[in-house]
């Protein structure tokens, strides 16, 4: 059996998207001349993906059957002092599931834009861009050391950036590509300033090293402080995954990033880049064990983005934002996990909610194209029997999701809510409240959105507002067609997403929560941090657990939910606006999300603003240019004045200032110390 990888292997799973991201980008486009038309950029970008998917389901076999690890220093960039700038690898058990992930759902995504794109002027730039987009997320998570995570890090943020702001003649697409470029920024300060503590403490910037010296990192107090160092660290570095992972308030950007279109949503906001910062504090789990502060602050943060984001859920009528809401809460369970020190529960939900994610939002696309681009689920309905693959997908799609018993959401979901139960940390009380209650609501609001989009009166030829839409420049000439199933490039990737929906959380629930397969990888201090342990105690299998549920509070709750919908939009649709009515300053709250975007648009930027309008007038204009720069020359002007006035150049004009030069000395000589009595 193998026991390592081959680093070439390893380095051609990055840069075959790479590769294809370039081919496509330049020749594609008008920078390059437009040499290469859209079948050639598509093969070539999807030929791209297609490799590094089968060479990391190679990987991942080699690494769970044959114990198979790389962990290597590919390029050394320079050496500051000992401190080593390095390109490596670390491919274990966490990172080869990362790179199935990225890499299935990128080439499912890569698969669908053919159909979904095909009308759009800027095909061949979308494929190249999404490309880059995997290239980047897989130097994240394959990076061996934190100058690489950064690196790619940052190159999905720049990504994302291009993605969301895709249609760049549509202001509001352009605002919200701005918003995610500068509330990512916030955290990546938090973030970098994490990496510059262990850079200064440990000396280095390798994961292995890092965690040799954790226990010296562990004893230190922060400087000047009674706080101790690793707290400190751990927080910082979770502040830049509240930005990447959007938790609550750095939450802000995602849902405006639906302007974007509906396939970065699948690629950005399912797989790849939102589940960043859960891989990141998985990865660095040795760190975060040492420090219950960090672990606290990270499942109050989780829970309030699991509950309050799923409260925003329910009141929204555009179809991907409800999905995007939905990402949300999803995120803060994942987050909720982590603050449990259930690490691989984070990691199993992550990887389920990856499938399943991908799967509603690609259906999303479906039904807005099926309705020729319109999204506001209060104008479908009856699109059941019209779009039958799309309907069976997407229902399955909110089965998992919302953690009925056997689908892989309920597996990864009711891992994560039984953990937080066993937690032994101060706030996991709140936070097992957060997400049970999250249940019901994650129930509602995904069944709402089925209902009102799939059965009842068929509302579509009633639209109002029929040309508002995803796409951006298509013709709408025929929106008052019937709605009309995909194509195949839209449903294949649709059908192969629900397949492991379905059945990878049965399949892989003992193995990756309960067996070896992250063993040596997370680490866990079960003495401190029991939940895993206790719910490994309870564990039967998988067949006993999905038994089990059906008898679990849950279960029940999200049967709630779904009966809940059922009769509120199907049975008695009247009811939602009578208890709007009844509650409107809630619904008030809910619909300006809280007066985040208020308080950070009005208070925060006009408070940078007007910060940085006073640096500038006062700082800048008074101080360095009229004080310091426009001063010296001014006062250099009086004196050469002053100077160049005795320096006349007139000999009678120098013989007069002698004269009067030994006037005054006579006279103080004689004179002084009868003037200075008389001053006195």
């Amino acid at each position: 059996m193998s026991q390592t990888l081959s680093a070439s292997t390893l380095l051609a799973v990055p840069l075959a998207p790479l590769a294809g991201a370039l081919l496509a980008g330049i020749f594609g486009t008008t920078f390059g001349g437009n040499w290469i038309g859209r079948r050639l950029s598509h093969t070539l970008t999807i030929l791209g993906v297609l490799v590094a998917f089968i060479l990391s389901a190679m990987t991942l076999k080699s690494v769970a059957l044959d114990g198979a690890r790389f962990n290597e220093t590919l390029y050394t960039w320079m050496v500051v002092g000992g401190l080593k700038m390095e390109v490596g690898f670390l491919v274990d058990s966490l990172t080869a599931m990362m790179m199935v992930v990225v890499t299935f759902v990128s080439l499912m995504v890569h698969i669908y834009t053919i159909g979904y794109m095909e009308e759009d002027d800027g095909y061949n730039r979308f494929f190249a861009y999404i490309s880059l987009f995997t290239f980047s997320m897989l130097m994240l998570v394959m990076s061996n050391n934190l100058l690489q995570l950064f690196f790619g890090w940052e190159a999905v943020g720049l990504v994302s950036y291009l993605l969301i702001g895709f249609w760049f003649n549509k202001p509001s697409a352009i605002f919200a590509n701005m918003k995610a470029f500068l509330v990512n920024r916030v955290g990546d300060f938090g973030f970098i300033l994490g990496i510059g503590l262990i850079a200064a403490y440990a000396g280095t910037l390798n994961y292995g090293e890092v965690f040799a010296k954790s226990g010296e990192l562990g004893g230190l107090a922060f400087p000047g402080t009674d706080w101790m160092l690793i707290t400190v660290i751990c927080i910082c570095l979770f502040i830049g995954a509240m930005g990447k992972s959007a938790q609550f308030p750095l939450h802000v950007w995602l849902p405006d990033s639906m302007e974007g279109p509906t396939p970065i949503s699948a690629l950005i906001h399912a797989a790849t880049m939102v589940t960043a910062g859960i891989f990141m504090v998985a990865r660095m789990s040795p760190l975060f064990e040492l420090s219950d502060t960090a672990l606290n602050f990270i499942l109050v943060i989780g829970a309030i983005t699991a509950l309050f984001m799923g409260f925003l859920g329910i009141i929204q009528n555009d179809i991907k934002r409800v999905v995007a809401y939905s990402t949300l809460s999803q995120l803060g369970y994942m987050t909720v996990a982590l603050g449990a020190s259930a690490y691989s529960a984070a990691v199993f939900h992550l990887m389920m909610h990856a499938f399943f994610k991908a799967l509603l939002f690609l259906a999303a696309g479906s039904v807005i194209m099926g309705l020729h681009h319109n999204q506001d689920i209060r104008w479908m309905g009856g699109v059941r029997k019209y779009m039958p693959i799309t309907w069976i997908t997407s229902l399955l799609g909110s089965l998992a999701l919302i953690g009925t018993p056997l689908f892989s959401g309920f597996y990864s979901k009711d891992s994560i809510i039984e953990a937080v139960h066993f937690s032994n940390l101060p706030a996991a009380g709140f936070a097992h409240f957060a997400v049970l209650a999250g249940v019901f609501i994650t129930a509602f609001y995904s069944f709402r959105m089925y209902f009102l989009v799939f059965h009842g009166k068929e509302r579509f030829d009633q639209n109002p507002d029929a040309h508002h839409g995803d796409h951006h420049g298509h013709d709408d000439h025929h929106h008052h067609h019937e709605p009309h199933e995909s194509p195949w490039v839209v449903t294949v990737p649709l059908v192969l997403l629900a397949i492991p929906s379905v059945v990878v959380g049965f399949m892989f629930i003992k193995p990756m929560l309960f067996g070896d397969f992250f063993k040596d990888v997370i680490f866990v201090n079960a003495d401190r941090h029991p939940a895993m342990a206790k719910l490994a105690e309870i564990f039967h299998g998988p067949a006993a657990m999905a038994l089990h549920g059906l008898q679990t509070a849950p279960f029940w709750l999200a049967l709630a939910g779904v009966a809940a919908s059922y009769y509120m939009y199907l049975v008695n649709p009247a009811l939602p606006a009578a208890i709007k009515a009844r509650v409107q300053p809630i619904y008030t709250l809910l619909e300006n999300k809280y007066y985040l975007d208020w308080i950070n648009e009005n208070i925060l930027a006009r408070g940078a603003r007007a910060l940085g309008v006073g640096l500038w007038k006062g700082g800048d204009q008074a101080i360095i240019d009229g004080a310091l720069v426009n001063g010296s020359w001014k006062l250099v002007r009086v004196i050469s004045g002053a100077v160049r006035w005795i320096q006349s150049g007139f000999v009678f004009h120098y013989a007069l200032v002698m004269i009067l030069g030994v006037f005054a000395l006579m006279t103080w000589f004689v004179w002084g110390d009868a003037l200075v009595q008389l001053i006195k």
